[in-house]
């Protein structure tokens, strides 16, 4: 009897779950066309910006690609864009949120309010952020500067970084931008069936929860209407891989974490960048720095959403 019980849940949710895969497929390949046409347009742009930076940053770490905190990464530990142009790209990507938001139409309506919220924090992080270290970005906004007019020291090179890899052997490197068929198709279908076992996971997860141990031991788990919910999910987006975004994305799609909470989550959401920022910064203590940052802006953020949403 328990073992048919725990197969109708786990059918339950691979159906649900499977609904999603054409829509996945399809958003994951406009992605990955986006990506090769605009990818060095938007490195381009997020480079020469200079004091600029975070709006840029804000905007073009909003768009749904994979590659875009890697890129930011990849260019902050060059000292080619300052500590707030690379919050600014970490605190306004939602790495898969929007395509699993996508996936579902009939939740498409909260996308627009998601982003625009997290590019006003973006904003507003990433200008505070660099007003803060006003002093030391001098030194980074002077080296753009001569990067820009080709007065760079003929000893640097700023490309071999940008050899990082995003998600699904995914490149960031100029060089990702020659047309390749195999890839527009091979990498989609990589990210839907990794996106794919994440949303079931998480599904099937909430589904056994609260059919084996009730909706009151779900709520304990997940730290609902607890003060602590948005810490506590802002430390998950920490981890640097798209199943955290795909996890908070879901527990926010079925009631599980609030508004304040899943904001607070997919703001810490940096994916491989924060792997790619960690490996190449030579000075660890900048990456202790931008972590606690980013993780105190987020958590912050959502605690401020949390309380005008109530």
């Amino acid at each position: 009897m328990e073992a048919a019980y725990l197969s109708g849940i786990f059918l339950e949710a691979l159906i649900d779950s499977a609904k999603m895969i054409p829509l996945l497929f399809i958003i994951f390949v406009v992605v990955e066309l986006i990506e090769y046409k605009y990818a060095t347009n938007i490195r381009e742009g997020v480079q020469k910006a200079g004091v600029f930076g975070p709006a840029i940053g804000a905007v073009t770490g909003s768009l749904p690609q994979c590659g875009i905190s890697v890129v930011a990464s990849a260019l902050y530990t060059q000292r080619l864009i300052t500590i707030g142009t690379l919050l600014a790209v970490f605190l306004s990507t939602s790495d898969e949120a929007i395509p699993v938001i996508l996936s579902q139409p009939e939740n498409a309506k909260i996308i627009v309010p998601l982003m625009v919220t997290k590019i006003i924090i973006a904003l507003i992080g990433g200008y505070a952020v660099d007003f803060a270290f006003k002093e030391s970005n001098k030194e980074t906004l002077a080296h753009i500067k001569a990067y820009a007019e080709g007065h760079d020291d003929e000893y640097h090179n700023h490309e071999t970084i940008l050899e990082e890899k995003a998600c699904c052997g995914h490149s960031a490197s100029p060089s990702s931008t020659k047309f390749n068929p195999k890839e527009i198709v091979l990498h989609p279908i990589i990210h839907t069936v990794k996106v794919f076992i994440f949303i079931f996971s998480v599904s099937f997860a909430i589904s056994y929860i609260i059919t084996q141990m009730g909706q009151e031991t779900l709520e304990k788990v997940f730290l609902m209407h607890s003060i602590f919910q948005p810490i506590l999910v802002a430390l998950f987006g920490l981890i640097p891989n798209c199943a955290a975004s795909v996890a908070i994305t879901m527990l926010y799609l079925k009631g599980v974490i609030t508004y304040g909470s899943v904001i607070a989550g997919l703001c810490t959401s940096g994916g491989i960048g924060l792997l790619v920022l960690f490996k190449e910064e030579k000075n660890k203590k900048n990456v202790l720095i931008i972590l606690l940052l980013l993780f105190g802006i987020s958590v912050s953020a959502g605690y401020i959403i949390q309380f005008f949403s109530v």
